[in-house]
């Protein structure tokens, strides 16, 4: 069967009247790792909860493997979830952990240690099956957690922001181990993160979501190479987007005492122009783009040039190894490189 996720001009509204999820239109096709990513309160957690029955659907349809499920319980939805806080039962050993799911199925005895022992040896977590919880590190409990779900052999998996309670380290390797198993098994996945450096490392596809909308949804390297707002533009990318205001004429961006020039796109008048700082590159004055430069930040393989360009803050990543000149007084870019958005609306141009 196949295992894939609809969601169709889903609506959430609460009973106080806020509109938490406004008509949002997702498809996850069958094996594909989707990430909902954007920051808090913009619906992506109560979208996966709706996905796993645990919030119901004010208007719109929810469908697993093409089967319309609003009204299914959750038991029924044959989804796996996976959550932050892990949700372990510390009474338990890590083997009853794993195995209570089936044993509430009936699933036969000799079936529930298959799965068992299967899922264990996928997670490398064998020699812990006898411990209980509390005797586990983060890391530890977290691998159970993935094994609970991978037990049940489900149509999709949904991880609700797993990595959250993990430090940097961990949180690296257990993001390289949850894609890697992902793969390995082949099953349609849901991930929500507020955290875009998790999201561009996971996923098949983005979904980029704010106040509630789809701002964009796309394979990571289209949404950083093409964002199609200023949001996406800003909230996607380590260090974000640079985005000045402008005024686009005669082929090129307009700023006060100096211009930078544009590939021929038809645009003209106000602008907001948008510039990844890793593009940038500092030039003499008069050369490109005015630009002062406040600060540098080492990052050791890298280091950050923070400044002003106009009234608008300005960052330019350079390499490590690079020594910025004295007269730095500017900044330049290829044409392709420079983004156009609508200056009121955000959209891109």
């Amino acid at each position: 069967m196949t295992s894939t996720l609809e969601i169709v001009r889903a609506v959430k509204r609460y009973p106080n009247g806020h509109l938490a999820v406004k008509g949002v239109d997702i498809a996850v096709g069958e094996g594909e790792f989707a990430v909902f990513v954007g920051p808090s309160g913009c619906g992506k957690s109560t979208l996966l909860r709706m996905v796993a029955g645990l919030e119901k659907a004010t208007e719109g349809e929810i469908r697993l493997s093409g089967r319309v499920v609003n009204d299914v319980e959750p038991a029924d939805r044959d989804i796996a979830m996976v959550f932050q806080n892990y949700a372990l039962y510390p009474h338990m050993s890590v083997y009853d952990n794993l195995a209570y799911g089936l044993r509430n199925r009936r699933t036969p005895r000799a079936e529930i240690d298959a799965r068992v022992r299967e899922a264990a040896a996928l997670l490398q977590i064998g020699e812990y099956l006898p411990r209980k919880p509390a005797q586990l590190s983060g890391g530890q409990r977290q691998r159970v957690a993935m094994g609970r779900a991978i037990v049940r052999h489900p149509a999709i998996f949904l991880f609700d922001e797993p990595l959250s309670n993990l430090d940097a380290k961990l949180r690296t390797q257990m993001r390289l181990e949850i894609r890697r198993l992902q793969r390995r098994i082949g099953v349609a996945a849901v991930y929500v993160t507020h955290d875009q450096v998790e999201a561009m490392t996971l996923a098949d596809r983005i979904v980029v979501l704010n106040e509630g909308r789809v701002e964009q949804i796309g394979a990571p390297k289209e949404v950083y190479d093409r964002p199609a707002s200023t949001f996406v533009a800003s909230f996607i990318g380590a260090p974000a987007m640079n985005l000045f205001p402008a005024t686009v004429e005669g082929g090129a961006a307009h700023v006060e005492g100096g211009a930078a020039p544009l590939t021929r796109n038809g645009v003209a008048g106000p602008a907001t122009v948008g510039l990844r700082p890793e593009k940038a590159r500092l030039g003499r004055a008069g050369e490109g783009l005015p630009f002062r430069i406040d600060t540098v930040e080492e990052l050791g393989a890298t280091r950050l040039a923070h400044g002003r360009l106009g009234a608008a803050d300005f960052v330019v990543s350079l390499d490590a190894a690079y020594e910025i000149p004295a007269d730095a007084a500017s900044v330049t870019a290829d044409p392709e490189d420079l983004h156009l958005f609508h200056p009121e609306t955000g959209a891109r141009l």
